[in-house]
């Protein structure tokens, strides 16, 4: 699965930031922060614009995240996705057949041969890395895992974008405005 020719996915962490990407041309958006009790609302807005949600679990204020709370979010929230640090939450929402994204913190060579391991393991839809802004290692990881993946944090500017672009991501999660106004 693409994103549709989508290279950047607007990251939202307001839902006024919310109103004006449902009007917006992408099809698929991320949520960050969120509250529980706001996360059925923001989600049937998507929907009623056509767009498709990937929600981030670990960011969601009074759910707490284990594989129930992910059972709950993929059979009645239905988000287009689930992105989580966590490998129960990656191998739930694989479980109810939402996209599983797991996002890895590439903080050395230690959290880098972590995620390669974890990555073989789980057998995510895609994974995201953060920091972004590593192009050799995004090719390194493309070309050993097999799986898409998506570069996001510390992102900046339009040419650190088209650099994770070219090292093999197949899209960029970015919460900078000025960024989705470019694409």
């Amino acid at each position: 699965m693409n994103f549709f020719g989508q290279k950047v996915l607007p990251a939202v962490r307001k839902m006024r930031e919310m109103e004006l990407l449902v009007k917006s041309h992408f099809q698929y958006l991320v949520l960050l922060d969120s509250h529980i009790s706001q996360l059925a609302s923001i989600v049937q807005l998507a929907r009623s614009h056509q767009k498709k949600l990937l929600v981030h679990a670990d960011l969601i204020q009074g759910l707490k995240n284990d594989e129930y709370a992910i059972e709950f979010l993929c059979q009645t929230i239905r988000p287009a996705g689930i992105i989580s640090t966590k490998s129960t939450a990656i191998a739930t929402a694989k479980k109810n057949k939402v996209l599983a994204i797991q996002r890895h913190f590439l903080l050395d060579t230690t959290a880098l041969e972590m995620t390669y391991k974890i990555t073989e393991k789980m057998q995510p839809d895609y994974i995201e890395v953060l920091p972004g802004v590593m192009p050799h290692i995004i090719a390194e990881m493309r070309e050993q895992l097999g799986i898409p993946i998506l570069a996001g944090g510390l992102i900046r500017t339009v040419d650190e974008v088209e650099m994770a672009l070219q090292a093999g991501a197949v899209a960029v999660t970015t919460s900078r405005k000025d960024i989705w106004s470019h694409y």
